[in-house]
């Protein structure tokens, strides 16, 4: 039996006007604030029409459907902790092991203070998990965190540098949204990150 087929996600044409530009970033911010006050079962293209102040015909001159709204919130999401990431982790002016611990705090900070749409996405993502575009969008946080493990472990083989990429980008992102439910205080937050910073620290150390 065929799989079902990947909805369509892409964005029908990108605005070139200012007019355009502005539209769809009304767009963009009103759907944050309508998944992250309704979540993924409220949401609708009707509501955000209604939250940005345009006709529902509006917004569907730039999105097709619900699932194309929720990853173009979720690419950017990616594309700006991506851009973070790589700030961090490319600064070879600063020891690796510092800007490790960098990354573990400025991550863990940006999840407690986006939690709700964060949580929202993450329910999200059924709706464009399998689309190609998801995929593809993916590889370029993936691929900082490889060539830093590629300088941090110069003799270890692929498959180890591998098995570390994919635990640190699990345990930040799993564990965590998890930890961001919670409402920590400011003080949770930075012995969390120390932890966990520690944990890695010490993980690359002995491999």
């Amino acid at each position: 039996m065929a799989p079902p087929a990947s909805p369509r996600i892409s964005s029908r044409k990108a605005p070139k006007q200012a007019r355009s530009t502005a539209l769809v970033e009304a767009v963009l911010q009103a759907a944050a604030q309508v998944l992250a006050r309704e979540g993924t079962p409220r949401f609708t293209m009707a509501r955000v029409a209604e939250a940005a102040g345009v006709s529902v015909g509006s917004l569907y001159q730039y999105f097709p459907n619900k699932a194309a709204l929720l990853f173009r919130l979720q690419s950017d999401e990616w594309r700006e902790t991506g851009d973070l990431l790589g700030r961090i982790l490319e600064d070879r002016a600063r020891p690796p092991f510092d800007r490790l611990r960098a990354v573990v705090h400025a991550f863990i900070r940006s999840e407690c203070e986006e939690a709700a749409l964060r949580v929202a996405l993450d329910d999200a993502a059924p709706f464009y998990r399998n689309a190609p575009e998801a995929h593809a969008a993916k590889a370029s946080g993936s691929r900082v965190i490889r060539n830093f493990l590629e300088e941090v472990l110069p003799h270890a083989t692929e498959e180890q540098r591998a098995l570390a990429g994919t635990l640190i980008k699990t345990t930040m992102s799993q564990v965590g949204k998890t930890f961001s439910e919670t409402a920590p205080s400011e003080d949770g937050i930075r012995h969390f990150a120390d932890s966990m910073a520690d944990m890695f620290c010490a993980y690359l150390k002995q491999i």
